[in-house]
């Protein structure tokens, strides 16, 4: 869809139109030992989350996979595996966002930094029910996706 946006070309006077696209984002489960990292978020929405955020224009989403996890988490990770991609319209309250999602490794400690409020290390028993987003259906295709791993 696109709108006309009232501003005109100057080369051809023509109307410039906006297309609506959805956002690309990225998010990352962290794995540290037996646990994933997430986040509390210092920004609305509220909440627990996965690590993660938007593409830069001109970037990968795997570079800004890495970005955005040593920005949130102060962590050094390599990732492992895409798990999946998520693109449904209503997943973010904000706006429209299609996320790329991806398994990642580390053994660091983890640290509040960036749009975190503070951080935190769970299992499958200790994930906090108050998650932003979409988040705790990517933590249960993320734990479905260890189950067939250890298969």
């Amino acid at each position: 869809m696109s709108i006309a946006t009232g501003i005109v070309c100057p080369s051809c006077g023509e109307k410039v139109k906006d297309y609506q696209n959805p956002v690309p984002t990225v998010d990352i489960i962290i794995e540290i030992g037996k646990e994933i990292v997430l986040i509390e978020r210092k920004n609305p929405p509220y909440g627990w989350a996965i690590p993660g955020g938007f593409v830069d224009y001109g970037e990968s989403v795997e570079r800004a996979a890495v970005r955005e996890a040593k920005e949130e988490t102060s962590l050094d990770i390599e990732l492992v595996d895409l798990l999946g991609v998520y693109s449904e319209p209503d997943r973010d309250p904000r706006f429209h966002t299609i996320s790329t999602v991806f398994v990642a490794s580390s053994n660091g400690n983890p640290k509040a930094d960036d749009d975190a409020k503070s951080i935190g290390l769970f299992n499958q028993m200790t994930i906090p029910k108050k998650m932003a987003f979409d988040h705790m259906k990517i933590i249960g295709d993320y734990f479905l996706w260890k189950l067939k791993q250890s298969s």
